[in-house]
């Protein structure tokens, strides 16, 4: 991670760690690197959820965007997905959206999309931040009418919505969906999405009021839309995150539909259809083994990278893959977007179910979830790297894989921000794998501490 970009922009506390101050000068230097190739005056598009700090990181922004010659087109409330899309609808040079996604309300974010609609590669970041924490480039002061100026689109959701509905061809005319929009980016558009196409929706949490975003709901909280879904006799439910770029479901019966399952599904519809590249899905390291089995049971192969949609997406386009994603429910699929996308995701999941004429408990019944555990080993800091390097644990990880004869695995992996190492395994037997995640995870302790 950079200085000031994490995984996912830069992101912290608002008004405390993500300042006025900075959001101005990441508007000034975002403008002046990402509009260079601009033959006129460039265009960078801005979006935002439903935070309350929203409003104020948006008006620096837009200071930081104008001071630098730059017209800042303001698009409202609107998902993340939704501003990488429209970036390229409305040919402007770079987008931007306020958010910080899944995280508590007092948190924000600032995320740049290229004129393709794609998260910044680590050089631009690099220089973005070296232009703010270095001035390492002299940047423009523009005076008069070279200075930017601000405009809005009042149809960005309109577009948006339009966009959606035609990445579809099925009504859904006879199923009940329930809608939990977490308070966040989809609490307008969602709802409109889904009755347009037909459906009769149920919606939860769509009434924002600047800090209830995820409060006990959305995809990080899905026992409210579980409730929804089995009161209302739904057929399924859906939960999308604060900017909408994560999705998750419920089926009629009340079980949870991971992003794994719903990349199984998608993907068996697409290898069908022979729209699955190769017939590849891209996941990382933590997608549950039960994934493999069931790839391996119907043909299709998993290409796994680090944790982080970025790698995954680096992935895909490395190699010409269409889909991929992460068991959260972030989920690409590059045929429509350049980014993860709820909204999207949740209609190509509802389509099958349509199409299929079977339910979404019977689709996702393809693949069992392995129990799965997650143990942290606290050591010295200069050593949470090292344990590749370490021949017993090695070992012990060999041992332990051994002895599931392929049905389970062991992962060992650094934090990122703290002395951990985390260690996770699944396999069949829940009581088993805890035992053994606890021993493993003392002797690094104790290796390594």
């Amino acid at each position: 991670m950079g200085r000031l970009f994490g995984t996912d922009g830069v992101r912290g506390i608002a008004n405390s760690e993500l300042t006025c101050e900075l959001a101005y000068k990441l508007g000034k230097a975002g403008a002046y690197v990402l509009a260079e190739e601009s033959k006129g005056t460039p265009r960078i598009v801005i979006g935002k959820d439903t935070r309350r700090s929203g409003d104020m990181l948006e008006k620096a922004l837009i200071a930081g965007i104008c001071s630098a010659g730059a017209e800042a087109i303001c698009l409202g409330v609107v998902s993340t997905p939704a501003v990488a899309y429209l970036t390229r609808h409305y040919n402007a040079d770079a987008g931007v959206v306020i958010s910080a996604s899944h995280n508590p309300a007092e948190f924000n974010g600032i995320k740049f999309f290229d004129r393709q609609g794609y998260k910044l590669p680590d050089s631009v970041e690099e220089r973005i931040e070296s232009i703010i924490l270095d001035n390492s480039e002299e940047l423009p002061n523009p005076t008069g009418c070279a200075v930017g100026r601000v405009t809005e689109i009042k149809g960005a959701k309109e577009d948006y919505i339009s966009y959606l509905k035609n990445t579809v061809n099925t009504s859904f005319e006879g199923l009940k969906i329930a809608l939990d929009c977490a308070n966040g980016a989809a609490y307008e558009t969602a709802p409109r999405v889904f009755r347009e196409l037909g459906a009769d929706v149920v919606v939860i949490n769509n009434t924002p009021d600047g800090m209830n975003i995820n409060v006990n709901c959305g995809s990080t909280h899905m026992e409210m839309l579980r409730e929804t879904v089995l009161a209302n006799k739904c057929d399924l439910g859906l939960a999308f995150d604060g900017d909408a770029d994560r999705v998750l479901a419920v089926d009629s019966e009340g079980n949870y539909v991971d992003g794994d399952k719903i990349m199984g599904i998608i993907g068996l519809e697409l290898k069908r259809r022979n729209k699955l590249p190769q017939n590849t899905i891209v996941v990382t390291v933590m997608s549950n083994i039960g994934f493999d089995i069931m790839a391996k049971e119907h043909g299709l192969v998993l290409e796994k990278t680090k944790v982080g949609d970025r790698y995954v997406l680096e992935h895909m386009l490395k190699n010409g893959y269409a889909l991929g994603g992460e068991q959260s429910g972030h989920i690409i699929m590059l045929d429509y977007n350049t980014t993860g996308d709820g909204q999207l995701t949740a209609l190509q999941l509802v389509q099958i179910v349509k199409n299929s004429g079977k339910s979404l408990a019977e689709l996702a019944s393809i693949m069992k979830v392995y129990p799965q555990v997650l143990k942290n080993a606290r050591v010295k800091n200069e050593n949470k790297n090292r344990f590749m390097d370490d021949p017993e644990i090695a070992a012990k990880c060999r041992e332990l894989e051994n002895a599931f004869h392929g049905e389970g695995r062991v992962l060992i992996r650094p934090s990122g921000t703290e002395p951990l190492v985390r260690v996770m395994i699944e396999g069949r037997d829940y009581d088993y794998i805890s035992k053994k995640a606890e021993e493993l995870a003392e002797f690094i302790e104790r290796k390594l501490g």
